[in-house]
């Protein structure tokens, strides 16, 4: 049975279904995007905002500020280590391993040119429309999230958004490591001589250990039954070596060219890379933002959804940005992931198994009152069951006040900077 906030309030979904419409006009008439975007925007947060003063639950809240805080920190650092490595794999092999590896063979990618033969002209452009990307899950989240306001799904929303964001840090390590562990060419050969300014030659690193038993198959041969590095290696240009200070050891990660500056302004430059980053994060952030609107709001507007997640699926390996393993490794870790982190937030009611347990603790009490007819005794007995989990004090009125203005103004302003760094997808 699903639980009531489920399908309390059908105006979620058609907000969320209105917000990527709306913003599909980009495509179709840029003059009615203009002006139907920020109306839409305008309207949604002054809604929110109204809400403020009736809403019941910030209490709930308080209590889930400092697991929130903790997530969005966890995440930031996921981030910020995701985009070191990002860069290294990048730089490691030189732009020339990037423009000559060609890509990897993909069943996917030939089957979707296939389909493009035999299906109708119209369901083609459909699967090739840009409906949605990246910006649009995250928003579609965050207006998840905000529906607590409307009693849509079950508080607290600071729960779910750390719950949210620890499954997305998570992701975020785990694919981290994963591309790092092995180097795969991009499915878009051009990519990093476009985009990235690393030497051309590769690491010196690898200039012994991958260089010279890169494509030679007797040298592989003899390095398998030597397990050895025996060859020597070719004569490459010196690494160019910065005055970074104290963050001079990431000169050998990121490998930075003359124009490239400090460090900081380098990573500042990056985007994503240019080698296959398996999985793809794109999909990961589409797949838990699916999860969490299936778990929390369910109905009619998850199915749709989640269709949408099978679209930008297709998308990246149509565009080529991924290859298709990376976007069916990233549906199943993020529906995993989301699984495994239900100790965060979850729609399910816990405090019909606080009482439950409380019940248990004194069942032996409450049957031998029942057996002496002493009603006073049940009545007191009941009253500690239905009073235990409200034990703990809460903060006062004044501070609920202060932090409910505070996480008012901080997610809005959390919901423009998401908006405006993530906008081009």
């Amino acid at each position: 049975m699903k639980p009531p906030w489920s399908t309390a309030n059908g105006g979620l979904g058609m907000a969320a279904i209105s917000y990527v419409a709306v913003d599909y006009l980009r495509h179709v008439s840029p003059a009615w995007h203009e002006w139907l975007q920020p109306t839409l925007w305008a309207v949604l947060a002054l809604a929110a905002v109204v809400r403020v003063p009736f809403y019941k639950q910030w209490s709930s809240e308080f209590r889930s500020a400092v697991p929130f805080i903790a997530s969005m920190l966890f995440m930031l650092s996921a981030f910020l280590f995701e985009a070191l490595s990002v860069r290294s794999v990048t730089a490691v092999l030189g732009l020339e391993w990037h423009r000559d590896t060609p890509p990897l063979p993909d069943t996917g990618q030939w089957l979707l040119l296939a389909l493009n033969e035999k299906l109708p002209p119209l369901v083609v452009e459909i699967l090739r429309a840009g409906i949605i990307s990246l910006h649009h899950y995250l928003m579609l989240f965050m207006m998840l999230a905000f529906s607590v306001l409307f009693d849509s799904i079950k508080a607290p929303g600071l729960g779910i958004a750390a719950r949210y964001m620890f499954t997305m840090a998570i992701g975020r390590l785990l694919r981290a490591i994963t591309f790092v562990s092995t180097i795969l060419p991009s499915a878009r050969p051009w990519c990093a001589s476009a985009r990235f300014r690393v030497p051309s030659h590769p690491h010196p690193w690898l200039q012994k250990y991958y260089m010279p038993y890169a494509s030679d198959a007797r040298a592989i041969h003899l390095l398998i039954d030597r397990d050895i590095a025996y060859a020597d290696p070719a004569v490459y240009p010196n690494e160019y070596r910065p005055d970074w200070g104290s963050a001079s050891f990431l000169i050998d990660f990121l490998r930075p060219v003359n124009s490239d500056g400090s460090w900081y302004n380098l990573l500042k430059r990056a985007s994503g890379g240019c080698n296959d980053l398996i999985y793809s994060g794109h999909m990961l952030v589409a797949v838990l933002t699916a999860m969490a609107w299936t778990e929390a709001y369910g109905g009619w507007t998850s199915i749709l959804i989640w269709l949408l997640v099978a679209h930008s699926a297709q998308r990246e390996v149509r565009e080529r940005h991924h290859y298709s393993v990376d976007c069916v490794v990233a549906i199943y870790v993020g529906i995993l992931l989301w699984k495994m982190t239900g100790f965060l937030w979850t729609s399910k009611d816990a405090s019909g198994n606080s009482r439950l347990a409380k019940l248990e603790k004194i069942q032996g009490q409450l049957m031998q009152a029942a057996k002496d007819s002493d009603v006073d005794a049940v009545r007191e007995l009941l009253q500690q069951v239905e009073l235990g989990s409200q034990s703990r004090r809460g903060p006062s009125q004044r501070t609920i006040s202060v932090f409910a203005c505070g996480t008012i103004v901080f997610s809005l302003a959390a919901v423009l900077l998401a908006f405006t760094l993530t906008n081009d997808g």
